[in-house]
């Protein structure tokens, strides 16, 4: 499979659009694009995350803590943690490893 992460981007106007790449024994690895209109949501999830920021800006709440993220930023979010997404800039892109 080949592909570039950074072609056919298509903005929602709200929210976030995830698109999986590839799925695989213990691994799921997907594309999320963001609008800059984000309603805030707690994520509490069974797998664990690695998660970064490939474009824009974003404002994290990882189990109460505010964190800013940047291009090339990256976190590791273990599984059952409490975490928001506050804010995004238009058009930020992530790339997100859950591992069952």
């Amino acid at each position: 499979m080949v592909g570039n992460i950074f072609e056919n981007v298509n903005i929602p106007e709200k929210g976030e659009l995830f698109e999986e790449i590839l799925k695989t024994k213990n691994i799921l690895i997907e594309r999320i694009i963001s609008s800059d209109n984000i309603k805030e949501k707690e994520y509490l999830q069974e797998q664990d995350e690695w998660v970064i920021l490939l474009r824009g800006e974003a404002k994290l709440e990882i189990k109460g803590e505010t964190m800013l993220l940047k291009e090339g930023d990256y976190i590791f979010i273990p599984s059952n943690t409490p975490h928001k997404v506050l804010e995004t800039s238009k058009g930020a892109i992530w790339l997100a490893v859950h591992i069952f």
